[in-house]
């Protein structure tokens, strides 16, 4: 049987290229039919000077603006449509990738270094949703009806056509030279901004350390020198667009006034009537309007054209999930593999050659000095790192044959780093999942001993934590922390430092928790610095400068000196592996 859900990003993927492409189509068409119908302004210019006005037929100017009046309607109807197809096509794509936006803000931290606003990549959709809703990219389908009103202005007299063909030479020379002149600067502009919104999260993150120490004029010296040069790079930016965009536009005025000069000079000299000349005025100024208008918005163009690559950059770490067979629930044992493992785009081993097997009812501890690798190996146990070389698997699969959903209910993980996330405490627990029953969330609370401690609370499990968990102690979120791990009864249990915010109830908790896991035959593993809680383990492993130095009972492990570990200078570079 496949899992439905692994499928859905292909399929939604290619729903997204068919609406993209039909409402692409549709908007060319709406523009093709109004830059058509725009020429009746000009037919009814020329209509009234040489028919109307000769004539002196009030009937034939009340048919003739009865018929403008009708087209213009129509016209402005089709703009209308175009503009909401338009945001509709902006709203689809935005809405298409807004999964796989979440998806890397909310893990790229586990595949590559983040040295900037992790917000970023949202902002950049929002940046390409705009310019696409917006009236930037609706000046593009009317670049290609340049060509056929350059013909009509060659139709009407080869002079307007020489004097139009000048004037565009001249607004694709001022496009080129706009694009060369900000491409750089837009660029420059978009990486201060992401290290200016980096030091504000930093900041606000630390900002009791900021307070107490006295650090804050220090970090506002900082935030000011990255804001001062994304504004100047900005300003920058703005001068060299608008400077360019006022030449564009004043040559189109100055010619539009030239075109009335050179109509005039051709009417007296009978080469063409008065209501032509008044027509190939308006020919010519329709003719350059969307150039004019590119070179506007050509800013908007190179910063969506740059938040597009950068988006691409950060969705190949993250491809789309393909089709897998859903294998049978683990309940027999755990595999770790041969090991190899360093921080995400990192260079240097955390973790080198480990190997053991942990059977189905047990509790390993995992000991050693700090930086041994510890915390290290829990993130590659529960799949947050993925590891170098090696495989970590549960009766015999590696995790990665399993999809994410299957693979969450299977682990349970208690981080090093507890947070929570703003709403109640019955939703941290149940891990977010809107389905989950209550008998399930209380269950759980149960399990990890913090359910008598939950109702003491102002609204119980509705309680209100906070951001982060602000509204509980470091004690009580921990130990809420742990129920979210043992939610749904996972299989494997991580726990990395549990005990380290616990008083002695909440450490009698804990090792009442890991019996239970044990008794119903599944696998905890426990990062430990504190030993209280080796009285509940049965294997130990240590692990010390990344390597293994001893796995097995814990009787047998902790009675005998370990022997003096090796410390490899391996890399990822030499070992030939990459993350």
């Amino acid at each position: 049987m496949k899992s439905h859900k692994a499928v859905s990003a292909p399929v939604v993927a290619l729903q997204l290229k068919s609406v993209l492409r039909q409402g692409l189509i549709g908007a060319a068409v709406f523009s093709g039919v109004i830059n058509i119908l725009a020429l009746i302004g000009p037919v009814f210019m020329l209509e009234v000077y040489d028919r109307v006005i000769p004539s002196q037929s009030i009937p034939t100017l009340v048919a003739l603006g009865l018929l403008v009046l009708g087209v213009y309607a129509l016209s402005g109807l089709l703009d209308i449509v175009r503009s909401r197809v338009m945001v509709r096509i902006a709203s689809s794509l935005d809405l298409a990738l807004s999964s796989r936006v979440f998806s890397v803000i909310s893990g790229a931290s586990l595949k590559t270094p983040i040295t900037g606003d992790a917000l970023k990549p949202a902002q950049e959709l929002d940046q390409i949703r705009g310019f696409i809703g917006g009236p930037g990219l609706v000046a593009f389908f009317d670049l290609p009806w340049m060509p056929v009103y350059l013909a009509v202005c060659f139709y009407i007299h080869p002079s307007f056509g020489w004097l139009t063909t000048a004037l565009v030479i001249v607004l694709i020379a001022l496009t080129i030279m706009t694009d060369r002149q900000t491409r750089k600067l837009m660029q420059a502009s978009a990486e201060a901004l992401n290290k200016r919104n980096h030091h504000g999260q930093q900041s606000h993150q630390n900002a009791e350390a900021l307070a107490a120490m006295g650090m804050v004029d220090n970090a506002s010296t900082i935030w000011q020198n990255h804001h001062s040069t994304y504004t100047t790079l900005q300003r920058r930016s703005v001068d060299i667009g608008s400077f360019f965009g006022g030449i564009s536009k004043n040559l189109r005025l100055a010619v539009q006034s030239g075109s009335l000069a050179l109509g005039a000079y051709l009417v007296i000299k009978g080469d063409l009537s008065g209501g032509t000349m008044v027509a190939a005025s308006i020919i010519v100024a329709r003719t350059l309007a969307p150039a004019e208008q590119v070179i506007a918005t050509w800013r908007s163009l190179l910063g969506a054209h740059i938040a597009w690559k950068k988006l691409l950059e950060v969705f190949s770490l993250f491809p789309d999930q393909q089709s897998k067979t859903e294998l049978p629930a683990a309940h027999r044992n755990l595999q770790v593999e041969g090991i190899f493992a360093a921080p995400p785009g990192g260079q240097r081993l955390t973790l080198q050659n480990v190997n053991f097997t942990v059977a189905a009812g047990t509790a390993v501890g995992v000991v050693g000095p700090s930086a041994s690798g510890k915390s290290s190996l829990a993130r590659v146990l529960v799949n947050a790192w993925r590891p170098a070389r090696g495989h970590v698997r549960l009766d015999g699969a590696p995790l990665d044959l399993l999809t994410d959903q299957a693979r969450g209910k299977l682990i349970g993980y208690l981080p090093q780093s507890v947070g929570l996330f703003t709403g109640t405490v019955a939703q941290n627990i149940a891990r977010l999942d809107p389905s989950a029953a209550d008998s399930a969330i209380v269950a759980a609370a149960q399990l990890a001993g913090v359910h008598e401690l939950i109702l003491q609370l102002p609204q119980g499990y509705e309680t209100q934590v906070g951001e982060g968990g602000v509204n509980l102690s470091a004690g009580q979120r921990q130990r809420v922390a742990l129920a979210r791990a043992l939610f749904g009864d996972p299989f494997l249990v991580v726990l990395d430092e549990p005990n380290s915010n616990l008083d002695a109830e909440g450490e009698h908790a804990l090792a009442r928790a890991i019996l239970a896991v044990k008794a119903r035959g599944g696998i905890v593993v426990v990062i430990a610095h504190r030993t209280n809680i080796l009285s509940v383990i049965d294997q130990v492993l240590i692990l010390e400068n990344g390597a293994q130095v001893a796995f097995g009972p814990k009787e047998s492990v902790l009675r005998k000196p370990a022997p003096p570990a090796s410390r490899p200078t391996t890399n990822v570079v030499e070992m030939g592996v990459s993350n």
